[in-house]
């Protein structure tokens, strides 16, 4: 009966799972065909539905190689991989996924608009949504005034942005993200992670692969740690994080005196003289963050990308919005309150042609009485000029 009873659970528990790898092993071979490199060495994870998981490694450890298995851009020597219950290489999976290489590949001919619209139409949005959602994502990576600027002039700190952007064009259920902070400064590293956060409070699945610990400490549920092709840590990071051997207390600021007073007790209690006090300390990226919060609340102006400041309207929620709202409360206006306001418009617009018109008038006067000054007076000037030209010619004849 135990068994049955577990065999149910994980038929129940199969239907959360976004993605599952079983003895997952990539060999890369020569021109010989003999084995040169085992990139990825028999693993087995899976990951579940609305989780950031995060797939962590040194350089070579494998994380690119599983994600390109994943996607179906390269195949395993053994082992299998299945997404949403089916293959990888199934291509109608594929509107489902979103996914950010490590290098962003570009057009550099490309405007950052033309990017975004281009990506848009390989999943066949429509052409009103695909501008929508163009806007809403330049908005969101801070790159609304370099909208029509060819991408191949970008910065790598840029081109990520717009990476990032294309990514996200068809609102993803799985998101994966190769080395997602490569090249952005703190304050774009804190605006993907804030990303990320909304897409797991919407159900969605993020996959993170990067060797940056700071950048996904944060964020992940569960994470696999990778070296030379295997794992070698598994688990949830609130657990593989926490050190159970020893305890830290929190308490208000203390004087002098009392931290003294703190420490006796607990030295005495606990018959252990290695006891000590120690103040907290500040992440260095909210530190930075603070400085420049700072810097902009004084309205400093800076060229590089800003700021996008809010996530794109379609990712916060499921239904796509649409503007019939504005249209059905335009409607929704009573017939005499719309000729009101259009007669106080004309009288408005009248008021104001009136206006424009009696300056128009005034400077015109004043321009004509200023040139006949000037004339007269650029007049009396020749005419002494030319009076003292006679009186010298005179003089030399005499």
């Amino acid at each position: 009966m135990p068994e049955v009873n577990m065999q149910n659970m994980m038929l129940e528990g199969e239907t959360d799972i976004v993605l599952e790898a079983v003895g997952l092993t990539k060999i890369f071979r020569d021109f010989w065909n003999r084995p040169k490199a085992k990139a990825v060495n028999d693993i087995d994870f899976n990951i579940k539905k609305g989780e950031v998981f995060g797939i962590l490694g040194p350089n070579g450890s494998g994380k690119s190689t599983t994600i390109k298995m994943i996607l179906g851009l390269l195949y395993p020597t053994s082992g299998t991989i299945s997404i949403f219950g089916t293959s990888p290489a199934n291509v109608k999976i594929k509107k489902r996924i979103g996914y950010l290489p490590e290098e962003t590949y570009l057009y550099k001919y490309l405007t950052a608009l033309e990017t975004l619209d281009f990506f848009g139409s390989l999943f066949n949005i429509p052409a009103m949504e695909r501008k929508k959602r163009c806007s809403q994502l330049l908005e969101m990576v801070g790159l609304t005034h370099a909208a029509h600027r060819p991408v191949g002039e970008f910065s790598k700190g840029m081109a990520r942005r717009i990476g990032i952007a294309q990514a996200m064009i068809n609102d993803p259920e799985l998101l994966i993200l190769d080395e997602p902070t490569s090249g952005l400064d703190p304050i774009g590293c804190r605006e993907i992670k804030d990303l990320i956060t909304l897409l797991k409070s919407r159900g969605k699945t993020v996959v993170i692969c990067s060797h940056l610990l700071s950048d996904v400490e944060s964020i992940c549920d569960r994470v696999i740690i990778m070296y030379g092709g295997k794992i070698r840590a598994v688990g949830a990071l609130s657990e593989l994080l926490t050190v159970t051997d020893v305890n830290t207390f929190s308490a208000p600021a203390l004087s002098v005196k009392q931290t003294a007073e703190v420490l006796a007790i607990l030295r005495e209690y606990l018959k252990n003289p290695a006891v000590r006090v120690d103040h907290p300390k500040k992440s260095l990226e909210n530190f930075f963050l603070e400085v420049i919060e700072q810097a902009k609340d004084e309205q400093l102006e800076t060229s590089g990308a800003s700021s996008g400041g809010k996530i794109a309207e379609y990712l916060k929620d499921n239904k796509t919005t649409s503007d019939s709202s504005g249209i059905l409360a335009e409607l929704s206006i009573p017939e005499k309150t719309k000729a009101s306001s259009d007669d106080t418009v004309d009288l408005l617009n009248n008021e104001q042609i009136q206006i424009d018109k009696s300056l128009n008038e005034l400077i015109e006067t004043e321009i004509n009485n200023s040139l006949e000054d000037e004339s007269a007076e650029e007049k009396n000037n020749d005419d002494i000029n030319l009076k003292q030209v006679d009186e010298k010619l005179k003089d030399l004849l005499k």
